[in-house]
C-alpha cells in the first residue's frame, strides 16, 4: 500500500487549496491595502472604514495575510505591510498588484472553473463561459482591458532589461512592434537606440495606452502609433519586426497566419525577432518549468493559444516561409527567437 509521506501531503494540500490564497490577495489589491498601510500600522476598524469593508470580515481577511507573512500583526491588533505585502503597493516597483488583479478578476477566475470542460472538449474554458474570446470581452469591457494594460506593462517593463541585454538592436533604423499595445517595449527600445525609429502596432483597443507611454519615455518623435489587424496585414519594408508575447495567444493555424503577414511585410533582409516563453522538451518539477507550464495551461483556459518548444517555433517559421536563424535565453523567462525571410515552405532548424 502506498505510504504518503508527511511533508509530500503538506505540500500537496497546499497545492490544493491554492485558490484560496489567490483570492485572498486578489481582495487585498482590489482593496488597495497594501498602499494604505503602506506609511504607517493600522486596526482592522481603521482599515473597515478606510476601504468601506465589513469590521469583523476584513479583520479575517488581515488574519489571513498574516499567516502568509504578508502583514504582520502586532499584540496590540496593528496591522503592519510586510516586505512580500509590498510588492501589492501600486506603486512598488516591480509592483505585482496588476498581476494579483488579473489572475483574480471575475474573466479569468470563472475560466479557470471550467478548466475540467475544456479538457474533457477541447472548447476554450473562456469562449465557453462568456459566449466570445478574451480578445472580443477586453473591447466590450474597457476596465478588464485596463487591467490587463497594466499587467502587460509591469511585466514587459520588469524583463526589458534583460530582453535589451540579449539582443543588439544597435543596427535596427526601422522597427515595427507587432502586437506592442502598449508601447512599453519598444519605448525602452528606441530610448537605449536613437538612431532608430518605430512603430506600434496594434489594434484599435490594444494601442489605447501607448501614446501616452511613448511620451513619459520621451520617444514619441521618433515613433507613430498606427492601428490595424494582424491577421489581414502589418506595416511594410521596416528592417526589423518584433513579436513579443503574441504568438502564444493563438493555435497554431493562426500563429502561421501572423507569421506569414510579417514575412510578407519584411524586406530581404529584414529580421523577425519572437519574444516568448519557450517549453523545455522534457519537463522537470521544477520552479521554472512549472512557471511555462501554468502558463501554457492559462493559455488553454484563456485564449485557447499554447506555450511552445523551440522546434515547434521553428516549425511555424518554416510553414511561413521565414528560416530560424537562433534560439537565445535571456536571463529572465523569456528566450529571443530571430527568424530571416526564407522561401515561402522553407525549412530552417537554427540554433538554440
Amino acid at each position: 500500500m502506498f505510504d504518503a509521506n508527511a511533508d509530500d501531503a503538506a505540500r500537496l494540500r497546499g497545492m490544493i487549496s491554492g485558490y484560496m490564497i489567490s483570492q485572498v490577495i486578489f481582495t487585498t489589491a482590489a482593496l488597495e491595502l497594501a498602499d494604505l498601510l503602506a506609511e504607517t500600522s493600522m486596526s482592522a476598524e481603521a482599515l473597515a472604514k478606510a476601504t468601506a469593508t465589513h469590521p469583523d470580515a476584513l479583520k479575517r481577511l488581515l488574519q489571513a495575510l498574516s499567516a502568509l507573512g504578508l502583514v504582520e500583526q502586532s499584540e496590540g491588533g496593528m496591522f503592519t505591510l510586510a516586505a512580500p505585502g509590498a510588492l501589492l503597493r501600486s506603486d512598488a516597483a516591480g509592483s505585482l498588484r496588476p498581476l494579483a488583479l488579473m489572475q483574480g478578476s471575475e474573466g479569468t477566475w470563472r475560466a479557470w472553473g471550467e478548466l475540467l470542460h475544456t479538457v474533457r472538449t477541447g472548447e476554450t474554458a473562456f469562449n465557453h463561459v462568456f459566449e466570445m474570446g478574451a480578445f472580443q470581452y477586453r473591447k466590450l469591457h474597457p476596465e478588464r482591458a485596463a487591467k490587463f494594460d497594466a499587467y502587460m506593462a509591469a511585466l514587459t517593463h520588469r524583463w526589458v532589461p534583460a530582453i535589451l541585454a540579449s539582443h543588439d538592436f544597435s543596427r535596427a533604423r526601422s522597427i515595427v512592434d507587432v502586437g506592442g499595445g502598449n508601447g512599453v517595449l519598444l519605448s525602452a527600445i528606441l530610448a537605449a537606440f536613437p538612431q532608430a525609429k518605430g512603430v506600434v502596432f496594434d489594434s484599435p483597443a490594444g494601442i489605447g495606452g501607448a501614446a501616452p507611454r511613448l511620451e513619459k519615455a520621451r520617444v514619441s518623435q521618433n515613433c507613430r502609433i498606427v492601428a490595424g489587424d494582424f491577421f489581414d496585414a502589418v506595416p511594410e519594408a521596416s528592417d526589423t519586426y518584433i513579436l513579443k508575447s503574441v504568438l502564444h495567444d493563438w493555435n497554431d493555424e493562426q500563429a502561421v497566419t501572423i507569421l506569414k503577414n510579417c514575412r510578407r511585410a519584411m524586406c530581404p533582409e529584414s529580421t523577425l525577432v519572437v519574444i516568448e516563453r519557450v517549453l523545455p522538451e522534457r519537463i522537470l518539477p521544477q520552479g521554472a518549468h512549472r512557471e511555462i507550464v501554468m502558463m501554457d495551461m492559462h493559455m488553454l483556459v484563456a485564449t485557447g493559444g499554447r506555450e511552445r518548444t523551440v522546434s515547434q517555433y521553428n516549425a511555424m517559421f518554416a510553414a511561413a516561409g521565414l528560416a530560424a536563424i537562433a534560439a537565445e535565453p535571456t536571463r529572465s523567462p523569456f528566450t529571443i527567437m530571430t527568424a530571416a525571410k526564407g522561401s515561402a515552405g522553407s525549412a530552417s532548424g537554427g540554433k538554440s
